[in-house]
């Protein structure tokens, strides 16, 4: 399965140029995470270890979802978060192994106004292979799981709009 979702951004390009630094880079993917316990009221939590991070519903032993520890890439005009799908509850046999991955895309998109920078954000699923789906069908995937991270990821890209990044709980790229 491969899922995308996006927006685009505007605002001053002195706010970008002081945003645009692998620390806030990290600090957006932080940002994800938390909006995904917040959106759940706390029922899905984010369990951070040095090589990989779960998603676990209520406690550690039921985790839906567990990456490996995010690649980072940030250069002038692109910058990109990545968390390889290693195995869980969510995840199909034959989707283990870091074949999937999550993803938050950031592009630097052409000036429109003098003084302004315009982003492209991007959350994108890809080569994941839900559990779900082999169980009971593609069908039932879409009606569930599919709708539910389209409506998250709609929400968290939304609420991008007040700039509210939540500090890194790793802080690897801190300055």
């Amino acid at each position: 399965m491969r899922s995308v979702q996006g927006a685009e951004m505007t605002m001053p390009e002195a706010e970008l140029e002081q945003l645009w630094t692998p620390a806030h880079l990290e600090r957006l993917a932080r940002t994800y995470w938390r909006f995904i316990t917040r959106v759940t009221l706390g029922l899905v939590r984010v369990v951070y270890s040095e090589s990989e991070r779960s998603v676990v519903l209520l406690a550690r032993p039921l985790k839906l979802l567990t990456f490996d520890a995010p690649e980072y890439e940030l250069d002038g005009e692109h910058g990109c978060v990545r968390w390889r799908i290693k195995r869980g509850v969510l995840v199909a046999r034959n989707g283990r192994g870091g074949h999937g991955h999550l993803q938050i895309d950031v592009r630097r998109l052409p000036d429109a106004t003098p003084g302004e920078g315009k982003l492209r954000l991007e959350v994108e699923v890809a080569n994941f292979h839900p559990a779900i789906a082999s169980g009971f069908g593609r069908r039932v995937y879409n009606a569930t799981q599919a709708k539910i991270h389209l409506i998250v990821t709609h929400g968290f890209l939304r609420s991008l709009a007040r700039l509210e990044l939540a500090e890194s709980r790793v802080g690897r790229l801190r300055a």
